[in-house]
Order: structure tokens, then sequence, then C-alpha cells
């Protein structure tokens, strides 16, 4: 297990990181997040790819938006450096993800925007 850094999420347990074969700059993180009813998922990028299963579905609001679910077993994407996150976990369940990253290694996780 790798510490974690100052930008990253608290609610990420890291599982494996290796290096990308044939690109030396880059990395392959597995992680395992859970957000549990009333925590804040931040606004934020990453420097590469996050693929992301749902292991147990939520429901989730965005600030000026209708709740909403993500259901346990759907598979999503985030590509490199695309805004993504900005949401509250609501209701009485955690959502629970198994993320890959495939990032630059020179560069944090996780950077947050506004």
């Amino acid at each position: 297990m790798v510490a974690q850094g100052l930008n990253d999420s608290f609610q990420r347990k890291e599982q494996k990181r290796t290096d990308l074969s044939g690109a030396p700059s880059m990395e392959v993180i597995s992680s395992i997040a859970e957000y549990r009813p009333g925590e804040v998922l931040d606004l934020h990028i990453h420097h590469g790819i996050e693929a992301f299963y749902v292991v147990q579905g939520a429901q989730i609001q965005m600030p000026g938006k209708e709740p909403m679910t993500l259901a346990t077993g759907a598979a999503l994407m985030n590509l490199r450096d695309v805004k993504h996150g900005g949401f509250k976990v609501i209701g009485d369940t955690s959502l629970k993800l198994f993320t890959v990253h495939i990032v630059d290694k020179s560069r944090p996780l996780y950077d947050y925007v506004k």
C-alpha cells in the first residue's frame, strides 16, 4: 500500500499501484472508495483516465439538481482533465466504488476545481 498524497480523497483506500507497461511516465492505480451518507465528493479532475465500477449503489445529489441514483453494477469512465464529482451522498446507503486510474506519475491523483 502506498501512502496517500495531500490532494487525495480520505475515502479512497489504495489496493495496488504499478507502472503502465510501455509508458514509463504513467501508472495504474486500483482503489476502493466509500462515501457515506452526508459526505461530499468534491469536483475534481485526474491527469489521465479514471474507470470505475459501482460496488454498492446510492442516491447522490449535485448542487441545484434533483437526486439521482448511481446504481450497483454501473461502470463509468472519466476522461483526462474533465471535471467530475461535485455531489453529496444522500439517503441512508453508502456509495462504494472500485476505481482504476491510469494517470501521469508526476501529477497528483486528484486536482480539486471550483
